[in-house]
């Protein structure tokens, strides 16, 4: 009976959405729907491509079709909700249950797409500053364990906050001002105990962002010593050229959520927020297969046999 009571008594968040924006309802759900559509498409494209071509099979190209199969799933997990919420006038409820399980997947996949971004940079690393070596440091089981090692701590980190976050005490009826169950909104409407779960937020902004943004950034800096050691200028355009769209998506995806989570809360506003976080949810999983496929001459290349193939086939 008391977890009867229990059950009964979570509350249901209400997510305000974009509903204090109403001229803007209409517009976003189109731009919403398109770019969705585009990221479907382009990263299931990037999936087949690295998948069946067998000039797409080294690591780089296996941490990409991985990196492909999070960003579906993490537009998955925010863009049909909020298609939904754009289409009603009205701010709409998300159960207990269903804000927990947003915001779990959210976190899982937003920190796996953080390891596998430092997986490429050091995949990178090694193929340019260890050429010699770079068969044995990248090898399968390796390539394998850095992805698992990706998800490992995008569920442990996941289970940790939700935990912290969902076990608060919360008003009968609250309000998120936001499209999506994300951290700091969900955290600021707890009334009491917010303390261990503010640092517990901060400690994983720490370790999730900076260090493995620190990672990469060494990296690269190593790289950079690499290219500049090299004598001739087509060998460091073309060396660079390896590395110009991981370093695109990375500052893409770094830029957007450590303005986010690093900024200072007395310097945020909702407005900026919802824009922010519109950037990194929806536009930058659309972005990274049109970056990868218009500056990567392999992957374009690819996509032209492909295409090539299938047109030509009887």
């Amino acid at each position: 009976m008391a977890k009867e009571n229990q059950t009964t008594s979570l509350p249901q968040f209400i997510l305000l959405g974009f509903s204090d924006l109403r001229a803007l309802q209409g517009p976003l759900f189109w731009m919403v729907l398109l770019v969705y559509l585009v990221t479907l498409l382009g990263n299931s494209v990037i999936i087949l491509l690295t998948q069946v071509s067998p000039a797409l099979q080294s690591p780089m190209y296996f941490f990409l079709r991985h990196l492909s199969v999070v960003e579906l799933l993490y537009t998955t997990d925010i863009v049909p909700r909020t298609l939904a919420d754009l289409a009603s006038p009205c701010p709409r409820a998300i159960s207990f249950q269903g804000c927990t399980a947003q915001m779990f997947v959210f976190i899982v996949l937003g920190i796996s797409e953080c390891c596998l971004l430092t997986a490429m940079a050091y995949d990178r690393y090694a193929a340019i500053c260890r050429p010699l070596h770079y068969s044995t440091l990248m090898n399968r089981k390796a390539c394998l364990t850095m992805v698992g090692t990706s998800w490992l701590m995008g569920i442990i980190t996941a289970t940790t906050h939700s935990s912290l976050i969902f076990t608060l005490p919360f008003p009968s009826h609250p309000v998120i001002p936001h499209f999506l169950c994300d951290i700091l909104p969900v955290l600021r409407l707890a009334s009491a105990g917010k303390h261990r779960s503010e640092v517990s937020v901060m400690t994983a902004t720490v370790v999730f962002i900076m260090i493995p943004f620190s990672l990469i950034v060494t990296s690269y800096a190593r790289i950079l010593g690499a290219i500049l050691a090299m004598a001739s200028t087509q060998s460091r355009l073309k060396v660079f050229s390896t590395c110009s769209s991981h370093l695109l998506v990375v500052t893409l995806f770094f830029g957007t959520a450590s303005i986010t989570y690093i900024r200072p809360q007395a310097g945020s506003s909702v407005t900026v927020d919802r824009i922010l976080s519109l950037f990194y949810t929806v536009i930058t999983p659309m972005l990274n297969p049109i970056i990868y496929t218009l500056r990567n001459k392999e992957v374009t290349g690819a996509l032209y046999h492909m295409m090539k193939r299938h047109v030509s086939s009887p």
